[in-house]
């Protein structure tokens, strides 16, 4: 075991967790609700998604590359398959994360393009803003649906 996964990954994973809270507050049908010039709530859930198969992909390569795209128009509409692929997802960003050497961890960096080159805990860290704007983003569309989050949400999200 790396010292990224021994001593970042655990609060990362509180983190994970939010969206795994909020895809299992929400019902089907929230999916497609929609703020006024925004996308749906599914195809910001979709877009998160995407965001991580390039963070996970960039922990492999060495190199970030936005250009991902879910295959699959439905996958926006189907909250157990949305739940599913982010459990994948999860695992499969830690499995990543767990190959990566003490080397990688000390020696190497993620090319992000334009000269912007990161450490993987870095890299980590970043992805975990990116996690921050879309609970940010999703906390409008659920105070509008009228939900009232967890605790857990309330205090990190707000």
């Amino acid at each position: 075991m790396n010292s990224l996964i021994e001593s970042v990954y655990p609060l990362f994973k509180l983190y994970q967790s939010l969206r795994t809270q909020l895809v299992e507050t929400i019902k089907a049908d929230d999916l497609m609700f929609t703020l006024p010039k925004n996308a749906s709530l599914g195809e910001l859930c979709v877009e998160i998604g995407e965001v991580q198969v390039a963070y996970i992909q960039s922990f492999r390569s060495f190199r970030l590359d936005f250009n991902y795209r879910v295959e699959d128009p439905g996958l926006a509409q189907n909250l157990p398959a949305l739940q599913a692929w982010f459990a994948r997802l999860d695992a499969e960003l830690e499995q990543v994360l767990m190959g990566l050497s003490e080397e990688d961890l000390l020696e190497r960096e993620i090319d992000r393009g334009e000269d912007f080159k990161v450490p993987p805990r870095l890299q980590l860290e970043i992805y975990k803003e990116a996690l921050l704007i879309f609970y940010g983003k999703a906390s409008v569309y659920l105070h509008t649906l009228g939900y009232r989050m967890s605790p857990h949400w309330q205090h990190w999200i707000g």
